[in-house]
């Protein structure tokens, strides 16, 4: 097969030489070594949509957008298989990093996913509007993200809106640096999944970088709920106005990284979950419990609030107004 006048053929060993050690470099976290080593192979063999690809790989670490989307449509251009292939994905991150809306629904369609929002007619302007819009409606449902995937890692819920986007819909711990709310880039290939006591599963993708922060702030609260159904109560009050409420005593666990990234339930209390990282004992979860005590409930819990500042005082004081013999706060703070 023959491109631009050039004859396919096996890398050389210098290009696979030059590859095979600017990817040590990048597990380093020497990109800039790396990016000296994959532009040399570039330059060896740039009839190989595999030294595009790696280059465009190597910007998407950097957060560098439109490098990685130079290099991204270079290696798409020598592709010969017409759909499926990643170097397509890599380039829909690109372009949904730097809004670049009509690359972006190309880069999936490219790959094979249906989009939403397409032209209805010839020559129809809110048809050509939609197409070259945001890709909204792709109706991929929930996912669980990693945040800060190489500082301090944390798994929160979340709605897709697109391949490459999550809105968090969990209340993150203050150490994220994350809000609920807020919309997060996020990598292609998942490393772990979490799965419900009704049966599905669904995949843990790695946070790349925020993409749209939340103006709501995060406050933590001590609540004396003397039930379930008091704290249930605070949780609902909060979406009803528009926001969230978290227990976070009851939906944080300390995994080590071996099992973040593998398959764990979503939520402690949905049976014995033995594994080689359990170091708890019944009733007695240790450091990196995967199990709690189940049926003993603690009304004292420790609380996550999404809302705006001159609203959170009154959530709370509602909740408490509603049944002021079983529920308390105290010690309100805002944390991120």
């Amino acid at each position: 097969m023959r491109i631009f006048g050039k004859v396919r053929h096996r890398p050389s060993a210098s290009w696979r030489q030059a590859t095979d050690r600017a990817f040590t470099l990048i597990g380093d976290g020497r990109y800039e070594d790396a990016g000296a080593l994959l532009t040399r192979a570039a330059d060896l063999e740039p009839w190989l949509s595999e030294s595009w690809f790696n280059l465009a790989l190597l910007h998407k670490f950097r957060h560098d957008w439109e490098q990685a989307r130079a290099a991204g449509l270079r290696a798409v251009a020598l592709l010969d298989k017409e759909t499926g292939a990643p170097d397509w994905w890599n380039v829909g991150i690109a372009a949904t990093a730097l809004q670049d809306w009509p690359l972006a629904r190309r880069a999936w369609q490219a790959y094979g996913l249906k989009v939403p929002g397409g032209p209805t007619r010839a020559g129809s302007a809110a048809g050509a509007s939609a197409s070259n819009g945001e890709p909204l409606g792709m109706d991929l449902g929930s996912a669980a993200v990693r945040l800060s995937p190489e500082g301090e890692a944390e798994v929160v819920w979340g709605r897709r809106l697109d391949p490459a986007r999550i809105e968090v819909l969990s209340i993150p711990l203050p150490s994220s640096g994350r809000r609920w709310g807020e919309v997060v880039l996020h990598d292609g290939v998942p490393h772990g999944e979490r799965t419900t006591a009704a049966g599905p599963s669904y995949p843990v993708f790695d946070e790349i970088e925020l993409w749209a922060p939340s103006p709501v702030p995060t406050w933590v609260v001590l609540l004396e709920a003397a039930t379930e159904a008091d704290r249930d109560a605070l949780e609902q009050l909060a979406a009803d106005a528009g926001f969230a409420a978290e227990d976070w005593s009851s939906s944080v666990r300390l995994l080590c990284r071996a099992c973040s990234e593998s398959t764990m339930p979503s939520a402690e209390g949905e049976g014995e979950h033995l594994d080689p990282h359990d170091h708890s004992e019944p009733g007695h979860p240790g450091p990196l419990g995967h199990r709690t005590g189940g049926d003993l409930w603690t009304p004292e819990r420790e609380c996550g609030i999404a809302a705006p500042a001159g609203l959170v005082r009154g959530l709370l004081d509602g909740w408490v107004a509603d049944s002021p013999d079983s529920r308390e706060w105290r010690d309100l703070e805002e944390v991120c």
